[in-house]
């Protein structure tokens, strides 16, 4: 299968999110470098994202919500927007490093760039813990939340839970644990599973991950169960030994993850979104280092009815930063 998009699609974004709406639009926010607000910007086309004007819907303020503001989702639930994102709290000792908790912002215009973002407030569960990269999906008239949460009884930093919700911010119910890091893949640098993402088909509900530190072991996995399954029986979830997506030096693309799903503007194609890095070697912090860029990518699916993400494609698009060094 050929790539049909110019990689990269937007530099310097890290987590991205793209959605197409019945509008046609495509939407799309990731995290930005200095990790201080949310942008969303949209375009008829995937590619028309590079060089779409963006729009600062929500910023950072002193408080809750004053620091490394994380991985933004934007989602269409009942005729109004929401967006979840991380955000975490800078103290006389912490710099909000691995402080997050989950937040939700709603707008009830018809074009998400408009109106206002009202905070519906944080995502509560059953531990106050570092907990980020929530999202959700729908599955016979449920609405549930996937998302990464530190249990403090667990060693690691985060395993994956799943709860039905009673409302777009609001759990209800048990929230049962689904995924933890297990495979040394999963586990190097840190014992991660984190940034989820939901696609169903062919009878199937599936959920692929990120693991491990965001350098280049960082990397993709994939739990699946049948949509026939009660989703919250953790024993129905069944978790790939091997990553499906992960760095191919190759193709010059470094720790592949935080993906999400979309499909292609003749809506014949599903796309996986991603970010990556195009180089190894990291001078600083992997999370301070800002040239996880957004990517696209056509995928299919092999004869069992699976996703097949093959490698990561080489960018055809140069880059060149502001100190003049090509990436």
């Amino acid at each position: 299968m050929i790539n049909q998009y110019n990689n990269p699609i937007v530099e310097q974004r890290a987590d991205p999110w793209v959605y197409k709406h019945t509008d046609g639009y495509y939407y799309f926010t990731a995290s930005v470098p200095a990790y201080d607000l949310i942008e969303l910007r949209r375009s008829k086309t995937i590619e028309g994202l590079r060089e779409a004007t963006p729009i600062t819907a929500w910023r950072k303020y002193a408080g809750p919500l004053s620091a490394n503001i994380w991985a933004p989702e934007i989602h269409y639930i009942g005729g109004k927007w929401y967006i979840y994102f991380a955000a975490a709290r800078t103290t006389e000792t912490k710099d909000g490093l691995f402080d997050h908790r989950m937040y939700v912002l709603e707008n009830t215009s018809e074009n998400p760039l408009e109106g206002d973002w009202e905070e519906k407030g944080q995502i509560r569960t059953k531990w106050e813990s570092f907990a980020l990269d929530a999202t959700t999906f729908e599955h016979n008239g449920t609405r549930y939340l996937v998302w990464p949460q530190k249990d403090p009884d667990i060693p690691g930093n985060s395993n994956l839970y799943l709860s039905a919700m009673a409302n777009p911010w609001t759990l209800t119910g048990e929230q049962v644990m689904i995924a933890a890091p297990a495979y040394e893949w999963e586990k190097i640098g840190f014992l991660v599973n984190e940034g989820p993402a939901v696609i169903k088909r062919n009878g199937r509900i599936f959920i692929t991950y990120s693991a491990s530190a965001t350098d280049h072991n960082y990397c993709m996995g994939l739990l699946h169960t049948s949509e026939d399954n009660h989703l919250l029986d953790p024993g129905a979830w069944v978790k790939h030994p091997d990553p499906v997506f992960r760095t191919d030096e190759a193709a010059g693309q470094y720790g592949p993850g935080h993906n999400s799903f979309t499909i292609s503007e003749d809506g014949k194609q599903d796309v996986l979104i991603y970010h990556a890095r195009n180089y190894k070697e990291i001078d600083e912090d992997p999370l301070y280092d800002p040239n996880r860029h957004t990517r696209a990518q056509v995928f299919g699916w092999d004869e069992a009815g699976f996703p097949d993400f093959g490698a990561p494609v080489p960018d055809s698009r140069k880059m060149f930063h502001t100190e003049g060094k090509e990436r």
